[in-house]
């Protein structure tokens, strides 16, 4: 099957998204920008639509098909990340302690530094122990920006501290 790629403007830079068939196999933020959002086949395109609708507040679950493209467990750590709802966020040792490695919390981590499918797997909701905000293949400065959009749109709070406050 051939391979397409698709480019998003985003409110917080461009994207890349590649898609093969039916099935999302990358999206990525991409440091040069590119401008135009456009898509070249109809499932590209309805991975465009559903990022606009996340961006835009009005969709908190993505429904696209993933490729199969990590190891396997990379595949069973984005698994579980996945089930990290919408607003919420879950440490690397939650993520750990749900697949049943309590003790490859490293592991996780790494695993979670080369998802390739950002936003559809939730890389961004999984933060430390202690509530900081580590790595993410997009910067940290964008983690920040999806967990405060989450947080408006879910809670109607600018950041996750103010949850703990209401």
């Amino acid at each position: 099957m051939q391979k397409s790629t698709h480019y998003y403007d985003s409110p917080i830079g461009s994207m890349e998204i590649c898609t093969q068939g039916n099935e999302l196999i990358s999206c990525v933020f991409l440091e040069d920008m590119k401008t135009g959002t456009f898509a070249a086949d109809p499932f590209g395109a309805l991975v465009l639509s559903q990022l606009d609708e996340y961006f835009k507040g009005t969709r908190k679950q993505f429904q696209v098909h993933l490729g199969d493209v990590g190891t396997l467990f990379d595949n069973l750590v984005w698994e579980e990340v996945g089930r990290v709802k919408f607003g919420y966020t879950a440490s690397y040792q939650d993520i750990a302690n749900g697949i049943s490695a309590p003790d490859s919390v490293r592991a996780v981590g790494a695993s979670n530094g080369r998802n390739p499918i950002l936003l559809f797997v939730p890389c961004h909701r999984v933060i430390s122990t202690d509530g900081s905000l580590r790595g993410y293949a997009g910067q940290v400065w964008r983690k920040k920006w999806l967990l405060e959009h989450e947080s408006r749109i879910e809670w109607g709070v600018t950041t996750l501290f103010d949850i703990e406050k209401t």
